[in-house]
């Protein structure tokens, strides 16, 4: 069964784009710091997000993977630097696993790393797996603002394999977990990496109609508060917008308004040119698609 709705490349990579990025910040800066200094790491990072051209980032991508692989295997316990891990090999299996059957392994790896993660960041959490679905909402309680590092690894990593192993019926019963993995993390820093988790979350909560038992108001909301976050510089918030939600309950008015927005907004905007290309791109493809969508 088929948990997330069918989606263009681009609209892949828009959704995802963004943590590749983040992490190889975060793999230079918490694992790469005897190798490279801070102000360089700020540096690719910076380049990453302004690049106007994803397929220079996507080139790039398997020499990240094999750095941070080192590098975890030199600092096992790093809980960062699997947090990093984590990310990294999310973006990459589902960007670019399908293409050759990787998919499944790769982001079996980044759910391992996001596991190790949150384990050696909070100690409780390398039981979780053992709670029924109440005890490990509670449990998710007992987390704070400095382990969301690790909490978007962990909620990232198994996210990506959900996807990549989509036909099966555990994913459906594992989604709820992820989805109250990153309520938790909205919670305690809404705001982290631009708002991302609410895009994410809102999703989640339009993958089925309100029939179904699903809740798109509740999307609405977190599209419109990653929108928010983002002073609306972040196009593929609305993107994913008009997608996820103003297709399922079919508002042409708003898909459409939404996705002119984004084509006529320029690309160009500190921290989110390389989202916003993927973005503007998947925004074209989809407003050219409408009439025959609705």
């Amino acid at each position: 069964m088929m948990w997330e709705p069918r989606r263009s490349a681009n609209s892949v990579r828009a959704v995802w784009a963004r943590w590749l990025s983040v992490c190889v910040a975060l793999g230079l800066s918490s694992g790469c710091a005897s190798l490279i200094a801070g102000a360089a790491s700020e540096t690719i990072s910076a380049a990453i997000l302004n690049q106007t051209n994803p397929n220079i980032v996507a080139d790039g991508a398997p020499a990240y993977l094999l750095l941070i692989d080192g590098l975890i295997h030199q600092s096992p316990d790093d809980s960062g630097l699997l947090a990093a891990g984590a990310q990294l090999f999310a973006v990459y299996g589902v960007l670019f696993g399908d293409h050759n059957g990787d998919a499944a392994e790769l982001t079996a790896k980044a759910r391992r790393y996001g596991e190790r993660a949150i384990c050696l960041a909070h100690d409780p959490a390398c039981g979780w797996a053992e709670l029924d679905y109440d005890a490990y909402v509670q449990a998710l309680e007992r987390l704070k603002k400095r382990q969301v590092p690790e909490l978007f690894g962990y909620a990232v990593g198994w996210l990506s394999h959900l996807r990549a192993t989509s036909d099966s019926w555990g994913t459906v019963a594992d989604l709820p977990r992820v989805e109250a993995a990153l309520n938790r993390l909205v919670a305690l820093d809404e705001a982290y990496q631009g708002g991302g988790a609410h895009i994410y979350l809102g999703t989640l909560n339009s993958l089925r109609p309100p029939a179904l038992g699903g809740q798109p108001e509740v999307a609405r909301g977190h599209f419109e508060r990653a929108i928010e976050l983002s002073g609306g510089k972040d196009l593929s918030a609305k993107v994913e917008f008009a997608r996820s939600y103003g297709r399922l309950l079919y508002d042409r008015e708003l898909h459409d308004r939404l996705l002119t927005e984004v084509i006529e907004a320029p690309v160009e905007a500190d921290g989110y040119t390389l989202f916003n290309v993927l973005a503007k791109q998947e925004a074209e493809e989809l407003l050219a698609s409408a009439d025959d969508y609705f």
